[in-house]
């Protein structure tokens, strides 16, 4: 095969890979401004499924949920997950093997074993204490710890990437722990934070697992309500959520990979 031919090949196979990615979710956009109640024919374009969603105290609700749940976790998140990369910079020389496994292990388990040892967990200090019955408090607690590996690993290829004389310049200018804190890690830091934050968002609105087994009857979420909806049929008004849920996740990695190029190229 001459080499005309095999990048022909290779760009055949990306245009295929994407396409297979990303027209299923064009699919559900379409059929999201359907006009009739069908999922084989699209009769027309309409908006009657959104207005639907505006008038639906239960989706209402697991959005409500849904937000409140993404922005509690991911602040949290990030303020951990911060000291915790910052702490992993100051003590890269030592031999911390372990602790690097630690960060590493809630990114691989598999969701549906995190979820049932959260659960499992949190019916045991439930039985013994009173506290942590299933709802918002345990879905935050459950989110966190899945969050906080993103945030401590960005947070801490940031400060690897910076030049460790800085540091030393900052306490030669006899600044304060609290103004090179101010003045100087955190500017920096911004775009790893947002980052980090958006990165948490992110996950913690799309996730199903975890939520599944940590909520509570009155906590249900987006992702939650839509695996109850389509037990019936999928319907445009799944598709319509399903549509809104796409855009505001593809905003947010839009945003996070706009300050990620910013933050390699300053």
């Amino acid at each position: 095969m001459t080499r005309g031919g095999l990048h022909k090949g290779l760009r055949g196979f990306w245009w295929l890979t994407l396409g297979f990615l990303y027209l299923p979710l064009i699919v559900v956009m379409l059929f999201s401004f359907n006009a009739s109640n069908s999922a084989a024919s699209f009769t027309g374009v309409s908006l009657r499924w959104y207005r639907r969603l505006l008038g639906n105290d239960a989706i209402l609700s697991a959005l409500g949920n849904s937000l409140l749940l993404a922005v509690v976790s991911s602040l949290l998140a990030l303020m951990i997950g911060t000291l915790i990369g910052y702490g992993m910079y100051r003590h890269r020389h030592r031999k911390l093997g372990w602790l690097i496994v630690l960060i590493y292990l809630p990114i691989v388990l598999p969701d549906i074993v995190f979820g049932i040892s959260e659960m499992t967990f949190f019916v045991k200090i439930n039985e013994l204490t009173g506290l942590l019955s299933p709802g918002l408090g345990t879905m935050i607690i459950a989110h966190v710890t899945f969050q906080i590996p993103f945030v401590a690993l960005i947070v801490y290829s940031r400060f690897v990437g910076l030049d460790p004389t800085l540091f030393e310049a900052a306490k030669d200018l006899y600044a304060t722990p609290r103004q090179r804190v101010q003045f100087f890690m955190l500017p920096t830091l911004k775009p790893a934070l947002i980052s980090g934050f958006l990165l948490s968002f992110t996950l913690s609105l799309d996730d199903f697992v975890i939520s599944f087994f940590t909520a509570g009857p009155e906590s249900a979420t987006l992702p939650i309500y839509i695996w109850s909806a389509i037990r019936k049929g999928v319907t445009p008004e799944i598709n319509a959520i399903a549509t809104l849920m796409m855009a505001v996740v593809a905003l947010a990695a839009i945003v996070s990979l706009a300050l990620a190029r910013r933050r390699s190229a300053s």
